[in-house]
């Protein structure tokens, strides 16, 4: 599978009966590199973090500190969202943690990224996001709840998340080699490099640090540790003689707070009759058995917590790279336990994927479109100045050596320079290599009086949405 699918390393752990039954160990730490990474070899396990957040929020509950149902300005005053105060008064932590809040899925994920803000500070600007859709009227992801999350648990214990984790989980499950700060990476050792993808090649990337929104997704973790994690949770928040979840709550983070649809008209792999969400978990079935888990995605690593409670089986699959085989590897092993099959599930999900990749036109047709020799509207001095986000604050344009340059204030790492493209319209040439985006473009609006009044992004990616920005000039 690691080779097929040209990620550059993977390790796969199966639990079974309380043991970790297997590891495997394929392909590098770092493209071009003979470094093999072992079941000690850190990942980013990202959103699979967010079980970790809720599991927090349980041992809260059973000491009498908050209840799932309460309101989130109780903790957070300043919480608000849509403009709304209705609906900002009755958002609950259940709410937070099933994607129910109304909010559209990654929708304000760019008000974080790579900001160098706090926490307190993207939560603000999230409430002056769109609506998507009805209050607890449907799904959408939203990682920016689960940082307010996370603030709920500072609030309430004195101690940041991750001082959480480390004394209430990562401590009494003997998870020692996980950290929730890639400040922390060097004093491990032992860790894979993050890989973007471009042009069907893997190139090394930085490491990010999620701390600030740690909640959401900033455990940094190994094979071995993360089989504890699943043992624990398939010994239903027991370890040894101590039961650090109760099984109210472990009973109420495996409900679904959330229902998506399942296509009961065709047949489908899984055999699945049922999928949902419920805190900080996926759910569903495979072949008529409970399957509950999670994913996770990180700028240049991939990876998944898979797990059939009742049959005491789990699989983790951590990969550093962006085309990953996690659920071909999870299916496969599961198909191999429970004698459902014997599907090549690396050569269908790859097709699919490659299939996928290839349907996505949206950078071949903005370059497909494109008018050679035009000129800008305006002189392009007249698109210098500071332009103001609502949910993100100050951009600045600025000229320097003859040519536009690109300043996000508090993310200096998305800093560009411009290259004219066509008509008011600039391709963006990032400073640094992106591992969810690389080609993106930006169109200086103007008014019928021919004055510079904002601008529109388009970044082609399926993560990052720079085009809900929407910065307006000040002062055009």
């Amino acid at each position: 599978m690691v080779k097929d699918w040209d990620v550059p390393g993977a390790s796969i752990g199966i639990v079974q009966d309380g043991q970790l039954i297997f590891t495997g160990n394929f392909g590098t730490k770092t493209v071009g590199k003979n470094e093999k990474p072992d079941e000690h070899t850190l990942y980013a396990i990202a959103s699979n973090s967010k079980a970790f957040t809720s599991a927090v929020l349980a041992m809260l509950v059973q000491e009498g500190k908050l209840n799932w149902n309460d309101r989130v300005k109780d903790y957070l005053p300043y919480f608000s969202l849509f403009y709304d105060p209705w609906i900002s008064a009755h958002v609950t932590i259940r709410d937070l943690l099933s994607h129910r809040v109304g909010l559209g899925t990654f929708s304000g994920d760019v008000i974080w990224y790579k900001n160098e803000g706090s926490a307190e500070d993207f939560i603000k600007r999230a409430g002056k996001m769109p609506q998507a859709f009805d209050f607890r009227g449907g799904y959408g992801y939203s990682n920016l709840m689960y940082v307010a999350a996370g603030e709920i648990i500072r609030t309430i214990t004195g101690k940041t998340w991750g001082e959480n984790v480390q004394e209430r989980i990562l401590h009494p499950l003997g998870m020692d080699r996980t950290i929730t700060t890639a400040k922390d990476l060097d004093k491990k050792g032992n860790y894979v490099t993050a890989h973007g993808r471009e042009e069907a090649k893997n190139f090394p990337i930085e490491f990010e640090d999620w701390e600030s929104i740690a909640a959401t997704g900033g455990l940094i973790s190994s094979v071995s540790d993360v089989a504890k994690w699943m043992i624990f949770n398939m010994n239903h928040g027991i370890i040894g003689q101590d039961t650090l979840i109760s099984s109210s709550n472990r009973n109420l983070m495996w409900t679904m707070h959330n229902v998506n649809m399942v296509d009961h008209t065709q047949p489908n792999d899984l055999g699945r009759h049922f999928s949902g969400y419920g805190l900080g978990w996926n759910m569903g079935d495979f072949h008529g058995k409970f399957m509950v888990g999670h994913t996770g995605g990180y700028d240049g690593m991939i990876t998944a917590v898979t797990m059939i409670p009742e049959e005491k089986l789990g699989v983790v699959v951590l990969t550093n790279g962006h085309q990953s085989p996690i659920m071909a590897a999870t299916y496969y092993a599961f198909d191999q336990f429970l004698g459902t099959g014997n599907k090549d599930w690396s050569a269908d999900l790859l097709k699919r994927s490659l299939a996928n990749q290839a349907n996505d036109t949206r950078i071949e047709d903005i370059k497909k479109a494109r008018v050679l020799n035009t000129k800008t509207s305006v002189p392009s001095s007249q698109f210098i100045g500071a332009y103001s986000s609502d949910i993100y604050g100050i951009i600045e344009v600025k000229e320097e050596n003859g040519a536009l340059r690109i300043y996000f204030e508090d993310a200096p790492r998305l800093n560009a320079s411009l290259k004219h493209w066509h008509y008011d319209t600039y391709e963006i040439i990032w400073d640094e290599k992106h591992a969810w985006f690389n080609f993106g473009t930006l169109q200086f609006i103007l008014n019928n009086k021919l004055e510079v009044t904002g601008m529109d992004f388009n970044v082609p990616n399926d993560d990052i949405f720079f085009e809900e920005l929407k910065p307006v000039k000040i002062n055009p």
